[in-house]
């Protein structure tokens, strides 16, 4: 039997299994780093400013408007129509000119804690310049009497009509709503008389 001859048949079969074992395997290849997870963005909340007194400071808002928007009417309104009246049960315009001028005087004076001054009493038959200066003039007094207004006394409690007594916050309310009601009720007196109410005009 020939045995190196079989011994180096085994070898040469054997060699590449061996060559390839002891190879070390090529690596894989690089794959690009997957970028890591960005957190959404949060946008920055910047909170709303704080309002100091945010009732006290609505009700003066309102009551500055209420005053352009009254004093701009009885401007409008021409002095021929200063006595107009739908019906005779009704006021007249100048009517309402007086009532809003003795109503601020009063209501604004027991918000604000501050008296009126004492003025010459104007009737609903004077002249259109003497009405609308006396509406301008109790106006201004509400602007200085609810300059220091805040929301510390809205509890308090006054005399207003009657035996009854009213909250600081409740005569705002009431008083906010006679603006309102007069205005309403001059508009339509404008409008029955060929005028445009100041809040209708268009802005140019």
């Amino acid at each position: 039997m020939h045995i190196r001859p079989l011994f180096a048949t085994i070898a040469v079969a054997l060699i590449p299994q061996l060559t390839s074992a002891q190879t070390p395997p090529s690596p894989a290849p690089m794959q690009p780093a997957m970028p890591a997870a960005t957190a959404p963005m949060t946008p920055t909340m910047t909170p709303a400013p704080m309002v100091m007194n945010p009732v006290a400071t609505a009700f003066r808002d309102d009551a500055m408007r209420h005053a352009k928007n009254l004093i701009a009417a009885a401007e409008e309104m021409s002095a021929s129509h200063y006595g107009f009246k739908p019906t005779a049960a009704q006021m007249s315009f100048a009517d309402i000119v007086v009532h809003l001028s003795q109503g601020n005087d009063f209501l604004c004076g027991k918000i604000g804690g501050m008296t009126a001054p004492t003025r010459t009493p104007v009737k609903s038959n004077a002249k259109k310049d003497v009405l609308l200066g006396r509406l301008k003039e109790t106006f201004a007094f509400c602007e200085q009497a609810l300059a220091n207004l805040d929301d510390s006394k809205l509890a308090e409690e006054m005399a207003l009509f009657g035996p009854k007594p009213y909250t600081r916050a409740a005569t705002m309310t009431l008083t906010t709503g006679d603006w309102a009601d007069h205005y309403s009720q001059a508009a339509i007196y404008m409008r029955l008389n060929g005028h445009v109410p100041p809040t209708a005009k268009k802005k140019m």
